[in-house]
């Protein structure tokens, strides 16, 4: 794909729906997954396999400078979820002529 899905992400329902979701379209970024592997020091994560369109609430989560009673499983169990939600909205977008 040759569109930003950084930029893609404003205004977008966030994908990753943890609990405590602000739901909050105006603050929806990209939020990227950390894999071992894959993403780290030194390399920079894929968008499309590793983004999830995410609001500030489930963003501040995933990346730690929130405070939960879920653990951090569960925390990464959502974001990866995100991740496959965004991916399965950019096909259907692709699909019906909304995305290049």
């Amino acid at each position: 794909m040759t569109i930003s899905l950084r930029k893609l992400a404003q205004g977008k329902q966030c994908m990753i729906r943890l609990p405590g979701c602000n739901g909050n379209p105006q603050t929806t970024v990209l939020a990227h997954y950390r894999l071992a592997g894959y993403v780290g020091m030194g390399q920079k994560a894929d968008d499309f396999a590793f983004g999830a369109w995410s609001c500030s609430a489930c963003h501040d989560l995933v990346d730690g400078r929130s405070k939960t009673e879920m653990t951090r499983d569960v925390v990464r169990l959502g974001h990866a979820e995100g991740c496959l939600r965004t991916q399965a909205e950019l096909r259907r977008l692709k699909a019906a002529g909304e995305l290049d």
